[in-house]
């Protein structure tokens, strides 16, 4: 059980996403490539299927063994954003996690496994060799795993995120809690959640971020450290099962996200018809700012035209763009 203990001032400071963090995502869907829930299991048979295409398959260990599915996994893989939604700062941001940080993590996770490997060590140590490598595996997994999807698992999550925030504007954000989940249950002053392991984590005046996730499953999870910005990550946008949409085969799929990157990807595939820039910054779960930014660099490289609709701007994929999509 996870209690999450609010003062009168926590309970005015309960915000809401409004979209997914890349790393969450990642780490979480790590757990589902490993031991997929049913609702998983075509994006898994996909998903193993572009990575192998990725040629991932050596690095994959890395990334299970950082992230075991029923322990402990290191807080520094899923660090608090400035601008979240874009994955090159968040992996940046790994990169670039402090000294002392990393021992802590690391030394924490050590302790559960019977014969932690040498490379552990290098990363706990901050070597730059090792940390380039987490960057580069975790990149590569996210073009190959998540980037092809994520304009399918923003539609699907849209609904759930934006319920609860109208809720919440509307008859106050702690009203809402006991909603995120069958397990969760509000019992003022204390949010209960069902967790595999005893905790109380009291806010002490620092509020609460509230974070949708797809790939979130079992139970929502927070942060291990007490210390930092807390946050619940909740499972949100799920129906019985999901058979995943994507434009492109995986082996096109992972060299557009090479080529342009993961989030740029995302951007032109979810431009076959026209977005603002508010609608395409929600199909593809991140910031309006960064939304704004990546239409530019596709319409300077011929990918996408943008035409202005009164107070708006409309994006469209161009023919050259939808030949890259596709392969053509």
């Amino acid at each position: 059980m996870l209690r999450i203990h609010f003062t009168a001032e926590d309970r005015g400071r309960v915000r809401f996403a409004q979209v997914t963090d890349p790393l969450w995502e990642t780490v979480l869907s790590v757990h589902q490539l490993v031991g997929p829930a049913a609702f998983f299991a075509p994006w898994q048979r996909r998903a193993r299927t572009a990575l192998s295409t990725a040629r991932l398959g050596a690095d994959l260990n890395l990334l299970t063994t950082l992230a075991p599915a029923r322990s402990y996994f290191p807080d520094f893989l899923t660090p608090a954003l400035d601008s979240p939604g874009c994955v090159d700062t968040a992996i940046d941001t790994v990169m670039s996690t402090r000294p002392r940080r990393l021992r802590t993590d690391i030394g924490l996770l050590a302790q559960g496994l019977p014969r932690p490997p040498m490379w552990l060590d290098d990363i706990a140590r901050g070597r730059p060799t090792a940390l380039a490598r987490l960057g580069s595996v975790l990149r590569r997994y996210y073009a190959a795993a998540i980037a092809p999807y994520v304009a399918d698992m923003a539609l699907g999550m849209a609904h759930v995120r934006d319920t609860l925030s109208r809720r919440a504007l509307t008859e106050g954000p702690e009203t809402v809690l006991g909603l995120l989940t069958p397990t969760a249950r509000w019992r003022p002053p204390v949010l209960e959640v069902d967790y595999p392991v005893e905790r109380d984590l009291h806010l002490y005046g620092r509020g609460l971020t509230l974070i949708p996730s797809f790939f979130c499953h079992h139970h929502p999870i927070a942060l291990a450290d007490p210390a930092l910005p807390p946050v619940l990550v909740y499972p949100a946008g799920r129906g019985k099962v999901w058979i995943p949409r994507t434009g492109s085969d995986p082996r096109t799929a992972s060299a557009l996200e090479f080529l342009i990157g993961p989030t740029r990807a995302a951007a032109l595939r979810s431009l076959a018809v026209g977005h603002t820039t508010s609608a395409l910054a929600a199909r593809i779960s991140t910031s309006v700012p960064t939304a704004s930014r990546h239409a530019a660099a596709l319409r300077q490289a011929g990918l996408v035209s943008t035409e202005r609709q009164g107070t708006s701007v409309l994006h469209t994929r161009t023919p050259l763009g939808t030949r890259l999509v596709h392969g053509w």
